[in-house]
């Protein structure tokens, strides 16, 4: 298959792009967990208000990006890889700049087109690392596969700092979506000279073999095992960064922590951490010649810090901040655990799973917040549909109950799932 010597390197032009766009991902995908507070205040929302629409604007951008997933994941199987890369950024930078123009109309109230453009931002989010991270996968040689996706991530998920700081610096949340925006389109540019891949390109001349096929999931039991396991490894990066982080004001205030903690604050420290652990995962897994220890490893490490950020008796903001770089740390092995989706299907349907299963992961903060919410006050309100009298457990109580089923979950898969260290990925799904 063809390759190009200035394309199949660790520094060659594909991975910086899909560094550059997975940063640009992050930067929109956090910033409304880093604007939340001080955007639904100016739009008028008590502070009571500004926590349960907050949590209802993620749960719809969470939906986006899990319909998005779905959407690009066959796309990315049916027209190629780099379809998905141009056309997942222009769909969130559109959505991002009209969210700098969020106000009342005469048609909806400011806060339900807020929930709409994060819902249309989340289908455009959820294209981006599946993407990048299959056609890295491809594209470069497997043993150095691991470091290559994590050079992706690692410098992608700086994005979380450059967000938090574009907000503190310009002081207006619209501004920061603006730019977030233009960054999008920007980097449209930089994607002109990038091939396709050429394990996608050598199948998709091959008409007998069904591509994109989101349903091949659920009818072989096998498969189906494989794909869930995938899900389950990344349910604690969510719960980390949707419940821990993003809610850290409510933790703080539970924990008696008197200075007011900022959850975008919060958030940064964690995609800081999220970052190095990223870029350490693929060393770790090169070491070990293992992606499943490698994982297990780092997980390990954020379960212990996430025990002691509920019950260590954190007493300081700066103590929060820094149990949240730790945790960040711990759930550095995202690119690694999209890598091993990748690496478990074969080229007919590798984009749908590692654009669909990141997006699973982060359609379950939907279930997670709900959950959470629930036992926090209990009164868990299942999608609106009806209301369940549950035992409330508090902001502590219900964080750990969460916290308990995401890491169960998330070891389990872990220590199931295949092993895909050093795997040939020339081969399709039958």
């Amino acid at each position: 298959m063809p390759k190009s010597s200035n394309q199949n390197t660790l520094f060659g032009l594909p991975v910086i792009v899909a560094a550059l766009g997975y940063f640009v991902d992050i930067y929109d995908l956090l910033l409304f967990g880093i604007v939340r507070v001080p955007s639904l205040k100016d739009l008028g929302l008590s502070e009571q208000e500004v926590s349960a629409v907050g949590a209802s604007i993620i749960n719809w951008q969470m939906g986006g990006l899990l319909l998005g997933g779905i959407i690009w994941g066959v796309l990315g199987d049916k027209r190629g890889r780099l379809s998905v890369l141009f056309g997942s950024i222009i769909t969130y930078s559109i959505a991002n700049v009209l969210c700098g123009f969020i106000q009342d109309t005469s048609f909806l109230p400011a806060t339900e087109l807020y929930k709409y453009l994060r819902f249309i931002a989340g289908i455009g989010l959820a294209g981006e690392l599946g993407a990048g991270i299959t056609l890295v996968s491809e594209i470069l040689p497997k043993e150095l596969r691991a470091i290559g996706t994590s050079l992706v991530a690692g410098i992608g998920l700086l994005g979380a700092v450059v967000a938090y700081f574009t907000v503190e610096i310009f002081g207006d949340w619209r501004i920061a979506y603006f730019v977030g925006g233009g960054l999008g389109f920007g980097l449209l540019l930089l994607r002109v000279g990038v091939i396709e891949s050429g394990m996608f390109t050598e199948v998709s001349s091959q008409k007998h073999v069904a591509k994109g096929d989101f349903l091949s999931f659920f009818t072989n039991w096998e498969r189906f095992v494989r794909y869930m396991k995938c899900i389950g490894i990344g349910l604690p990066t969510w719960f980390v960064i949707g419940i821990l982080a993003t809610f850290s004001n409510e933790f703080g205030k539970a924990l008696g922590i008197t200075e007011p903690i900022k959850p975008g604050l919060a958030i940064m420290w964690c995609y800081v951490g999220l970052a190095g652990g990223d870029l350490a995962s693929g060393f770790i897994s090169h070491y070990f010649h293992s992606r499943k220890k490698a994982v297990a490893l780092l997980m390990a490490f954020s379960g212990v810090f996430s025990i002691v950020y509920l019950f260590a008796g954190v007493q300081s903001s700066t103590m929060l901040y820094t149990l949240c770089l730790l945790m960040g740390f711990g759930i550095g092995y995202w690119a690694m655990f999209v890598t091993i989706g990748a690496e478990q299907f074969g080229t007919n349907l590798r984009a749908t799973a590692a654009t669909t299963v990141p997006n699973m992961v982060r359609g379950m903060v939907i279930l997670m917040t709900t959950l959470f919410a629930g036992f926090k006050t209990g009164s868990l309100d299942v999608f609106g549909w009806f209301t369940l009298t549950v035992p409330q457990l508090g902001v502590i109580g219900a964080g750990t109950l969460v916290g308990i089923l995401s890491y169960a979950l998330g070891f389990y898969s872990t220590l199931t799932v295949p092993e895909t260290h050093g795997k040939d990925l020339d081969f399709v799904e039958i």
